[in-house]
Formats: C-alpha cells, structure tokens, sequence
C-alpha cells in the first residue's frame, strides 16, 4: 500500500477508538476550603502593570 492510500480498517480501528467513551476514572468533585496567604510588597497598581508587561511580550 502507497503512502496516503485510504486504508479502511485503519479508519474503521479509529472510528471504534473514537466513539468509545472511557468513563473509569473518578467523576466526584471536590470542595476545598481554607486560606491562601501570601508575601509581596508590590502594590495593587504595580502588580496591574507588570501583568500588562507580561501580556505585551
């Protein structure tokens, strides 16, 4: 078979894999609660102006 040939039990194989719908792993959400703390100097305004730094690079 040449490159690019269409292969039908590839397509097929794929459409099987595809269509399948993996539902084993765990659904539950979580709800977290507590307090987030952090150290920084940087004022509401600096902070603002080195995240549009960020943006414009």
């Amino acid at each position: 078979m040449s490159m690019g040939a269409y292969d039908d039990d590839e397509h097929e194989r794929r459409e099987r894999k595809n269509s399948s719908v993996d539902a084993s792993f765990d659904d539950d959400r979580h709800e977290y609660r507590g307090e987030v703390e952090f150290d920084g100097d940087e004022s509401t305004a600096e902070l603002l102006d080195q995240f549009e730094q960020l943006q414009d690079e």
